[in-house]
């Protein structure tokens, strides 16, 4: 068998005609002579009546001692819904489907109920349906512990999903579909020049969306990453190829990464907050007390400058409340600075590569664009600008590595 993922986010199925259109792509994968194996999220977005924000909204008015289980009991509806919308209809074109939760495609999790990990997933449930000649249509973002409790897997979990069957079934690749029409050099919302990527490492590609990029969730990346699995992000409503995500091996008819390309897009996260904490020099039980106080109230930190006096730092803006609290009431001399944006260049080809922070720091300075902060890795160099500036930065960062089309 020659088996085929094909994921379908929210929008893909927010309408009768989206739908249609989702059909009509399975049905082109399994009249080409493949066998696939369909992953489908809840129908559209916040406000949508099955949407998981909605339902999440549900659970608000319910108040807030609602227990975990049973709110992984309510958020997995969506997706149940879903998969037997687009099982009838597959049925009623006359290609045999049937629809499936997470747990009864095989999909094993720990307990951490709201934010799940997939520890095994069993191959045979899936496998004997399609030996049997339906389509299995299956719940994204969700599956069952081992005693069989359902569980949902955190944001991003029908890429998860999706990835993690694929893998357990060896499957030739998997697709996601969604309402772009593949990976992009930026937001073109902000950057008119903004085009598609034929071919991402899976390395940019999780730089990316750890960076803000809305693309494939990385804990999908990773998975893909370690079993191999090519990814084509591509648009359930147009024709177009897409992006394929994979280890920049060559591929017949598609671009062959090289090292010439030394950015390959630029991503950004708005809503960030900047902390500075002074700390006497020789006071190392405090500082180790710093960081220690936000880990413990679930705040996570980024681009992290540590000196001798000084302890510099960005949360998200929704966790400004209670990280200013946590500090104040533990002691520390804090200074905030709200209304900032992170922009971030990411690309493979910059690793070893002199000159990479220059430039960024020439063209935002081109720009007339403050840098307020920096942090790089390997592959992602990352600065601090003013939210005011964040469209400009981007734009000249996208247009001072020549990204244009």
């Amino acid at each position: 068998m020659k088996i085929v993922v094909q994921k379908f986010g929210g929008t893909s199925v927010a309408t009768q005609a989206a739908r249609d259109q989702v059909v009509k792509r399975i049905i082109q994968a399994k009249e080409e002579g493949q066998s696939p194996v369909v992953v489908i999220s809840a129908i559209g977005r916040k406000g949508d009546p099955y949407a998981t924000d909605t339902l999440l909204e549900l659970m608000t008015e319910a108040g807030s001692n609602v227990p975990k289980r049973e709110r992984d009991l309510l958020l997995s509806c969506g997706e149940v819904i879903s998969c037997t919308i687009i099982s009838a209809l597959l049925t009623k074109a006359g290609y045999p489907a049937r629809a499936l939760t997470g747990g009864q495609a095989g999909i094993i999790t720990d307990a951490e109920f709201g934010d799940a990990r997939i520890i095994e997933v069993l191959p045979e449930p899936l496998l004997g349906i399609l030996k049997e000649g339906f389509i299995p249509i299956v719940a994204g973002f969700q599956g069952k512990t081992p005693s069989g409790d359902i569980t949902t897997l955190g944001r991003g979990g029908s890429d998860t999903t999706a990835t993690a069957i694929g893998a357990a079934l060896d499957a030739k690749a998997v697709e996601i579909f969604t309402d772009v029409e593949g990976v992009m050099t930026a937001d073109p919302h902000l950057v008119g020049e903004a085009h598609i990527l034929d071919v991402v490492t899976y390395e940019e590609v999780a730089q990316l969306a750890y960076q803000g990029a809305k693309i494939v969730h990385p804990r999908a990346l990773e998975l893909a990453m370690q079993y191999n699995i090519p990814l084509h992000v591509r648009s359930t409503f147009a024709n177009e190829p897409g992006t394929l995500v994979t280890r920049g091996v060559h591929c017949p008819g598609r671009l062959k990464l090289g090292p010439d390309r030394l950015i390959t897009g630029i991503a950004h996260l708005s809503n960030i907050v900047q902390f500075k904490v002074r700390l006497p020099k020789e006071d190392k039980a405090k500082e180790t007390r710093l960081f220690k106080t936000l880990a413990d109230v679930g705040i996570s930190i980024d681009l992290i400058n540590v000196f001798p006096e000084m302890k510099i730092f960005t949360i998200a803006e929704a966790d400004l409340p209670k990280a200013y609290q946590e500090l104040e009431q533990a002691e520390f001399e804090v200074t905030v600075t709200q209304g900032l944006a992170k922009v971030s260049v990411v690309g493979a080809g910059m690793r070893g590569v002199p000159g990479v922070m220059a430039r960024v720091v020439e063209v935002l300075n081109g720009a007339g664009v403050e840098i307020l902060q920096t942090a790089d890795s390997h592959a992602t160099i990352s600065c601090l600008v003013r939210s005011e500036d964040t469209q400009k930065a981007i734009c000249a960062l996208h247009e001072g590595f020549g990204l244009g089309k």
